[in-house]
């Protein structure tokens, strides 16, 4: 007789796969992320600064020595950045040099804004208290995040996943994209989510790329031609431009929210390809689920694929 702890084979792959869709903020989400802080909390004076554990204890870690709400009560926001997938919010303080908030969400971490007195979601890990009565509140589901207050700014400081990113997409032209991919090895869905190649792009928009301009997310990078390297080039940029009007639009203020309903195929497995008509395949493989059309973008590694 098995125990209630006992979980079936079918019941660990229904975790994992519901893990493997959590949607990470991304590139368009986190500019429009930035675009909204910059408009609420650029210029607002820090009344409070709180951990909330015991998610803090995991996710916030202070570089500075002085303590997080030490360091941070009455400092003004300043500047606000985004590099790849993480947002840095500076803060200027009395009489000391400024701080840094280098925030990764990762997987499933978000920034709300929140008007006073409004409850807080399950496993928020710290609140900025602004002086015109709202709150900037960072909300980790997994804990999976990181977030660090830093004398120094990200490209002085050891913050992991940061000093070896690329360049951003729109910052490339065509024959340096080509440039940087080409010493990559392996499937280019692979190439184009490691943020040493290019920053800011995740799973998801990996999936949309590689559609818009009709690739195979298993084709081997050193197997692209002139004109596929085009194509995804292009792609890249008009998908990842297009996908932050929309999330724009969708998302307003709500910065919590992470909009995807507009995507062609992430996510859409068995649904119609919007520009064939065919069947959407669906891949779960190396700790990510993969979306594609195989008539749109033929030439797996392997038959069937």
């Amino acid at each position: 007789m098995r125990s209630k702890g006992y979980l079936s084979r079918n019941n660990v792959l229904s975790v994992v796969l519901a893990y493997h869709r959590q949607t990470m903020p991304e590139l368009p989400e986190l500019t429009v992320v930035r675009e909204v802080l910059e408009r609420r909390v650029s210029g607002r004076r820090l009344t409070s600064a709180a951990l909330v554990q015991p998610g803090a204890a995991i996710v916030v870690r202070d570089l500075t020595g002085a303590g997080f709400e030490t360091g941070l009560l009455g400092a003004t926001a300043g500047a606000m950045r985004r590099r790849g997938k993480h947002l840095i919010l500076e803060f200027a303080t009395y009489g000391n040099p400024p701080l840094y908030l280098i925030i990764n969400p990762k997987l499933t971490g978000r920034l709300q804004l929140a008007g006073p007195g409004e409850k807080r979601m399950a496993k928020t890990c710290f609140v900025l208290g602004l002086d015109d009565g709202a709150e900037l509140r960072y909300v980790d589901q997994k804990l999976m995040g990181q977030a660090y207050l830093s004398p120094l700014p990200p490209e002085r400081a050891s913050i992991p996943d940061f000093a070896g990113l690329g360049p951003e997409p729109f910052d490339v032209t065509f024959e340096q994209f080509v440039a940087i991919l080409k010493p990559f090895r392996g499937e280019i869905k692979g190439v184009l989510t490691r943020g040493e190649a290019v920053a800011g792009i995740g799973n998801a928009y990996a999936d949309e790329i590689l559609w818009a301009a009709r690739i195979h997310p298993y084709r081997k990078r050193s197997a692209l031609t002139a004109e596929e390297y085009r194509r995804l080039y292009d792609g890249m940029r008009a998908t990842l431009a297009e996908a932050t009007e929309k999330v724009r639009a969708e998302m307003g203020e709500k910065i919590h929210l992470k909009p995807r309903d507009f995507m062609n195929v992430h996510m859409r497995g068995g649904e119609a390809c919007p520009r064939c008509g065919g069947p959407i395949a669906e891949i779960s493989a190396n700790q990510r689920i993969t979306n594609f059309c195989r008539q749109c973008q033929p030439g797996g590694l392997f038959k069937g694929m």
